[in-house]
């Protein structure tokens, strides 16, 4: 079984092979995306076994978002095909310097699963289950089943990892705010941003942050601030991790990328500096590339970034 089972909505994405407005583009290219997705496949990219858990529509882009995963090494076999549902969609605008989104996503496959549709006996060998924000939020009945994957996990030593993944536009004018809070507070390891933390937790100050998720029990946190670094502690350390060196042409899948660096760490025992370096890498890396996970580091790429392997370049 997977060593990290993750649990969310993965969508077809349609990437302009162009930049500039989305008005002007005539050409766009299918591709996978998804943050759940994007950390099971940088786990996969580093050498270690990760599975996803979730729902597709019974489609062509359903197929799509298999086969992509199923590429990049991520085990699907207990993901459900819904007869009823689409797969979700969303087209990417690139102008410069900036990446906007716009989605496709209502009454979408991923969004109608529910508690009756999680493969318990599949979750119950995992080491970590990954979960995101943008879940919970899609629909009543995936609020239930992340809080029920929760409560399994809980009851079978699984350590839970939780990153908010703030997104407004599925937020709306509903605050989940405390619902955000009460997962974070129900996990083992914290993956979240300075500004998601002013939202759910009313500070961004990273020492204040990691005080109050200390206070909760979490065991593993990374406060992540883009281009400023991430602060990363255990229970007894906290450090801050300088940013990598990268040359960026689109944040899109940063964020899931150093989770997968950070995750990767912590499956393999690191120390909390070397989980933050890791995580630093991946995120760097990811920048690098117009896909959300096309430049997440390979296990060699990673040892090199490290300093424990040398690139032989003929």
């Amino acid at each position: 079984m997977p060593e990290l089972i993750t649990f969310g909505e993965s969508m077809g994405a349609m990437a302009p092979g162009e930049r500039g407005l989305l008005r002007y583009c005539d050409s766009f290219k299918l591709r996978l995306a998804g943050a759940e997705s994007n950390t099971a496949i940088g786990l996969c990219k580093l050498g270690h076994t990760a599975g996803w858990v979730g729902a597709v529509g019974n489609d062509g882009v359903g197929d799509f978002v298999l086969a992509a995963m199923r590429a990049e090494g991520v085990d699907t076999t207990a993901v459900k095909t819904d007869p009823h549902h689409r797969t979700g969609l969303l087209l990417k605008e690139l102008s410069a310097g900036e990446t906007s989104v716009y989605y496709y996503r209502e009454n979408s496959a991923a969004s109608h699963f529910s508690a009756k549709d999680i493969p318990y006996a599949y979750l119950r060998d995992a080491k970590i289950l990954h979960i995101s924000g943008i879940t919970p939020v899609l629909s009543e009945s995936c609020r239930g089943a992340v809080e029920a994957m929760i409560a399994f996990a809980g009851e079978n030593g699984i350590s839970v990892s939780f990153d908010p993944n703030i997104r407004r536009k599925l937020w709306g004018e509903t605050d989940f705010a405390p619902m955000m809070r009460s997962m974070l507070f129900s996990a083992q390891i914290a993956l979240l941003g300075t500004e998601e933390a002013a939202q759910i937790l009313g500070t961004e100050n990273p020492e204040e942050i990691v005080q109050i998720l200390r206070e909760k029990g979490v065991e593993r946190i990374a406060v992540k601030n883009g281009g400023e670094g991430a602060w990363c502690a255990d229970r007894e350390t906290f450090v801050h991790i300088p940013p990598e060196s990268c040359k960026p042409i689109d944040p899109v899948g940063a964020g899931d990328g150093f989770n997968a660096g950070f995750l990767c760490g912590v499956l393999e025992g690191k120390d909390i500096v070397t989980c933050g370096r890791m995580g630093a890498i991946g995120g760097a890396m990811a920048t690098e590339s117009t896909g959300d996970y096309e430049g997440y580091p390979s296990r060699s790429q990673m040892e090199i970034r490290l300093g424990n392997g040398t690139r032989i370049y003929r």
